[in-house]
């Protein structure tokens, strides 16, 4: 009679689990850092004389460099060494945190949040894809991938509603120095834990080119999108810098497809609906953040709320993500990510057109909590359908580079949402308060555009993931014609 294999998953080990939330930590610091600032924003402006438009590089500058050298933090990982990159990238990440939590300038500050931005981009790709090829057998992926999505759809509530608490606290500053000791405690648990790799790569043999060109053009791509609703869409300015980030991302695209070791293997975008998964990740994050930016700016500036108030009013989101990611990681198995994927966007998206009805004089109950709970439970289906189909049938070898062309997707969103929202609902506005409405009036009539508009993008994302393969999560798959990997050297 033929035996079975019983032992247990790896996932379903002591050790497993707790390599798993060490993991989701390292995702759930990156991602709250997007946020957590949000709400700490004018105590920083008071404390450390910001003027109004340089206050915007305190979000602004983590999601430039975040965005900008996602890519590049991916490949490193890849042919560096996953665990290598992912220390290197907390180091970084804590000692900017430091640096920004003791700053007595507003230079100083935004420089260490550029710099968390590089860390945060050096962290997460590598993260992820430790994640994608340490759980593998069985349903240990698609489990793993919905804890990762669950954190990653309700890291944006809780790092407002963390945020609301440490300033309403013991200040602003903890907002950044809460980073360290969970830094300290990511980069042992790393060395514990995860196994060290090995470079798959020489140094002479890097797409350094690659890696300039890429870089250089991300970074311009983002900083022109954060920028075009101050110097407006049609300037000289946002048309230059937008058609010279088209130039610079082409000539990496021609860079890369001569390459003997490219940074971003072009290869990778044969694999089925992966393309589809990056571009809905992108439209929805768009639409996303942006809610959770302007109902903060709502309940505060319109509602009155305290920083305090305003994050734990995000409290019941956290709860609905959690469940709906649970829920998903089961359907997945069953169904696949493409349903999953459109049946998560679309209630997300109806969640978002519940909450652009907000009036002047909204209460909690009854005209925030419902919409927040519907976006919750759509949001929580999506991250981890998105995330699943974006790293299947991913070789080990491009691992890393999926991980952060999935989290660069997400990063541009963030900013492009931002830029093209805040231009709508200052235009409702300053139309409003030409009309002569009263001012509350007036930021309550953009505020409700802008989140209509967020809506309609989580429809159209719904629309994107129709082209996503639907996949149970299926073990990585090598690419046919895939450039061979240079000899493994430590």
């Amino acid at each position: 009679m033929a035996t079975t294999d019983a032992r247990p998953s790896f996932l379903a080990t002591g050790r497993g689990k707790i390599t798993l939330t060490l993991l989701c930590a390292i995702a759930f610091l990156d991602f709250i850092d997007a946020s957590i600032v949000n709400v700490a924003l004018p105590a920083m402006r008071k404390d450390l004389d910001f003027s109004v438009q340089d206050l915007q590089w305190v979000p602004s500058g983590y999601l430039l460099t975040y965005g900008g050298f996602m890519l590049l933090g991916g490949r490193l990982a890849d042919l560096l060494g996953r665990r290598r990159i992912v220390v290197a990238g907390t180091v970084l990440f804590s000692l900017s945190s430091v640096t920004g939590g003791l700053a007595q300038t507003s230079g100083m500050l935004v420089g260490a949040r550029f710099a968390q931005g590089i860390g945060a981009a050096l962290m997460l790709p590598g993260t992820l894809s430790i994640l994608t090829t340490t759980f593998k057998e069985g349903g240990d992926r698609g489990k793993a991938l919905g804890v990762w999505g669950g954190v990653a759809g309700g890291a944006s509530a809780a790092g407002v509603l963390l945020g609301g608490l440490l300033t309403d606290g013991p200040g602003w500053r903890w907002v950044m120095l809460v980073n360290v000791p969970v830094c300290v405690i990511v980069i042992a648990g790393l060395f514990l834990l995860v196994e060290g790799d090995r470079r798959s790569a020489r140094l002479a043999d890097f797409d350094f080119l690659g890696a300039v060109l890429v870089t250089a053009g991300m970074l311009l791509l983002v900083y022109t999108i954060v920028k075009a609703p101050d110097v407006g869409w049609g300037a000289a300015r946002t048309v230059g810098g937008l058609a010279g980030a088209v130039v610079i991302l082409l000539a990496f695209l021609l860079n890369e497809q001569r390459g003997r070791n490219p940074l971003l293997p072009l290869s990778i975008f044969r694999i089925r609906g992966l393309g589809a998964a990056d571009v809905a990740m992108l439209v929805a994050v768009a639409g996303i953040s942006s809610m959770f930016f302007f109902l903060s700016l709502y309940m505060e500036n319109v509602l009155g709320y305290s920083p305090m108030k305003t994050g734990s009013a995000y409290l019941p989101l956290c709860f609905g993500v959690g469940i709906a990611a649970g829920i998903s990681s089961q359907l997945l198995a069953r169904i696949g990510t493409r349903p999953v994927m459109v049946a998560g966007l679309l209630l997300a998206g109806g969640g978002v057109f519940w909450l652009s009805r907000i009036p002047v004089d909204g209460a909690y109950l009854t005209d925030l909590l419902p919409g927040l709970m519907v976006a919750s439970l759509g949001l929580g289906l999506a991250f981890v359908s998105i995330t699943t189909a974006a790293n299947a049938n991913v070789a080990p070898d491009r691992a890393g580079i999926a991980a952060a062309l999935l989290n660069a997707s997400q990063q541009l969103g963030g900013a492009l949402g931002l830029a093209i929202f805040s231009a709508l609902a200052t235009a409702r506005t300053h139309d409003l308060v030409a009309d002569r409405r009263p001012m509350p009036d007036a930021l309550t009539g953009g505020f409700s555009r802008a989140l209509l508009a967020c809506s309609i993008f989580l429809a159209a994302a719904a629309v994107v993931a129709l082209r996503a393969a639907n996949t149970r999560g299926e073990a990585e798959q090598p690419l046919e014609d895939a450039p061979s990997e240079a000899v493994p050297v430590r």
